[in-house]
């Protein structure tokens, strides 16, 4: 392996494949890329650089190595990682892994005073911001490109690099203005939402993983996300539904099952609302 492998030729040549996905900074200071990966596990050698990750989708059983073997805790659908430069780490996936990654070049960290929150492996913590900033990055990528479009995916990556080098908030700043309702609760639901959009989520479930009665529970939900239930949840699907349309061959119907919505048109009508065009115009556009 030569020197002066980037993050991302190394985990390449880790996982055997390369990224979905990559765009980065002309001046080579960040690099963004999108990893699908399969069941396995994968030693990933010292990255010269420290990384953000982001797990978008999957499954929900994606463990680290520790020194006693692997973690108890896996990553899941919503969750980001800090793995820091210069440290090997061992990767237990099992089931289909979807993660993003950021890569900050380390000369730019110099006399940054977030920067020693780089020096250890932080895993799998809930990080909501990171996610939805991601899941946007996303989006506008697999988008029909064009000047401004570059640079709004630019300015993008500018505010999860910003929110990356902020560093961990303090309990305080994470509290949603709500006593009875934290941010970790919010992101349990939020989770349960994301990795299965497809499901049934009946307020009354939602509701019960908050710890709220469903009124409760839908008013204080608005106010921590300006979005309602369910609005949230069709909001998860027709994100995954983009996704699907680009990355899948499966058809508009089997997209419309899978995500649980009541006929094809209705998902057309939901998504024509969302983007402002049709899932099938989508594709094409997407795809060249």
């Amino acid at each position: 392996m030569g020197e002066s492998w980037t993050n991302e030729q190394i985990i390449a040549d880790a996982l055997g494949r390369g990224a979905d996905v990559q765009i980065g900074a002309r001046d080579n200071s960040w690099r963004l890329s999108r990893w699908r990966q399969f069941v396995g596990t994968y030693e990933l050698p010292a990255l010269p650089d420290p990384t953000f990750v982001v797990h978008i989708a999957g499954k929900p059983q994606v463990r680290t190595r520790l020194q006693d073997g692997w973690s108890e805790t896996s990553s899941i659908p919503g969750c980001a990682t800090i793995l820091p430069s210069g440290r090997p780490s061992g990767w237990l996936v099992d089931g289909e892994l979807d993660v993003v990654t950021l890569s900050i070049a380390s000369r730019d960290l110099q006399g940054v005073p977030a920067a020693d929150q780089f020096r250890a492996l932080r895993f799998a913590f809930s990080d909501p911001l990171g996610v939805a900033l991601t899941r946007q990055i996303l989006a506008e990528i697999y988008a029909p490109q064009d000047d401004a479009r570059k640079v709004y995916v630019s300015t993008l990556v500018d505010a999860l690099t910003a929110h990356m080098l902020r560093g961990p908030l303090a309990a305080n700043d994470t509290a949603i203005p709500t006593s009875e309702f934290s941010a970790h609760r919010l992101h349990g639901v939020m989770n349960t939402v994301l990795a299965q959009p497809g499901d049934d989520h009946p307020i009354e479930a939602l509701a019960a993983i908050a710890g709220l009665t469903p009124s409760h529970f839908c008013r204080v939900f608005k106010r921590a996300t300006n979005l309602t239930p369910h609005q949230f949840v069709m909001k998860a699907r027709l994100e995954r539904a983009q996704d699907l349309l680009v990355t899948t061959d499966l058809t508009i119907a089997q997209i419309s099952d899978q995500l649980g919505f009541a006929s094809q048109s209705h998902l057309t009508r939901a998504f024509r609302t969302f983007t402002g065009v049709t899932p099938a115009a989508w594709r094409q556009q997407s795809l060249g």
